[in-house]
């Protein structure tokens, strides 16, 4: 199986969030049935095996300073391996658009959970579809600046 990165739509939006970060930041979701333009940004992990850095593109909302992002992979029975990596190495590099920012994720827990969920769901309605698919509790992953 590819990694996701090597998906081509993914592929495509990494590279033009490379080439054009400000394009890129608002990403056109209804060719794959989404809900329309939704706000992205690149988390680059480092790979817990690899070393190496991991960049995918993900849907994100605000939350304070910080930025929040969902670790569902469509709700299948296993976490993302960007959620792996940042399990591993918390620390981590986003493109907000064309806003470099170095950060640190943690997981939210309790209520600070359950309000990002609703504003997430809100934005994006198909994770609590995505929640009911899995057993497991999807992570809602507080990705706060550093530096």
């Amino acid at each position: 199986m590819p990694s996701f990165s090597e998906i081509p739509w993914i592929a495509e939006h990494i590279e033009l969030y490379r080439s054009d970060p400000e394009k890129a930041h608002m990403w056109d979701s209804t060719p794959l049935g989404g809900p329309g333009p939704l706000p992205t940004l690149l988390l680059t992990t480092t790979g817990r095996k690899s070393g190496e850095p991991r960049s995918l593109p993900l849907i994100y909302g605000p939350a304070g300073d910080s930025y929040v992002v969902i670790a569902s992979k469509g709700g299948m029975p296993e976490h993302p391996l960007w959620f792996r990596n940042l399990e591993a190495r918390p620390e981590c590099e986003l493109m907000v658009g064309p806003k470099a920012v170095s950060a640190r994720a943690r997981v939210a827990e309790g209520e600070e959970r359950e309000q990002i969920w609703r504003q997430m769901a809100e934005l994006y309605p198909p994770y609590d579809d995505y929640q009911k698919a899995t057993e497991r509790t999807i992570p809602v992953v507080v990705l706060d600046p550093i530096g």
